[in-house]
C-alpha cells in the first residue's frame, strides 16, 4: 500500500476508492448505484437464495440498527446524522 507524501503524487488505497467512488457517483448519479446494488441483490438471492437475506434481517433486527441507520423491521432509512449513530 501506498502512502501519500509531499510531492512524490502517490496517494493510498483509501483515498484513491474515496475519490474513485465521488467521481462515479457524479458522472452517473443515484440511479446506478439504485441499479447495480438491485442487480447484486437479485444474484446472491439466486446464489444464496431467499434464506440468507432472512437470516441477514434476524441479525440486524437483533442488533437494533445497522451503522447506515436502516431499520431492518421497517425497512426504512433512519435520516439522521452520523454522529447520533451509535458504534
Amino acid at each position: 500500500m501506498s502512502v501519500k507524501s509531499e510531492g512524490d503524487g502517490k496517494m493510498s488505497r483509501q483515498e484513491a476508492g474515496r475519490k474513485g467512488g465521488e467521481k462515479v457517483a457524479r458522472e452517473r448519479g443515484s440511479e446506478f448505484y439504485r441499479r447495480i446494488g438491485k442487480k447484486g441483490g437479485k444474484k446472491v438471492a439466486e446464489e444464496r437464495g431467499s434464506e440468507f437475506f432472512k437470516e441477514l434481517e434476524g441479525k440486524a433486527a437483533k442488533a437494533g440498527k445497522t451503522k447506515l441507520g436502516v431499520t431492518p423491521s421497517k425497512g426504512s432509512i433512519d435520516r439522521k446524522p452520523e454522529t447520533s449513530i451509535q458504534r
